[in-house]
């Protein structure tokens, strides 16, 4: 099955790039790339005009809409 989910950035000298996909008790998946992007834009929208987040030492980016494929694995 194909869902959607927010996918998190940062980038700064200490850490360097740090990459993963949000979760609060389980991932945040969307059905639509449009219920994500604007998911985003309501908690995430902030960033963008926040300088002082995306400057070091956060690094902040604003989250992307990145497609998966959740897979059942049987162990």
């Amino acid at each position: 099955m194909s869902f959607w989910v927010v996918w998190w950035a940062s980038h700064n000298r200490l850490d360097g790039w740090k990459r993963f996909i949000l979760w609060d008790d389980d991932p945040r998946l969307f059905r639509t790339r449009r219920e994500a992007r604007e998911f985003i834009e309501q908690r995430y929208g902030y960033i963008r005009n926040r300088a002082d987040l995306r400057a070091e030492p956060h690094g902040w980016r604003v989250p992307r809409a990145v497609k998966v494929e959740v897979v059942q694995v049987n162990l």
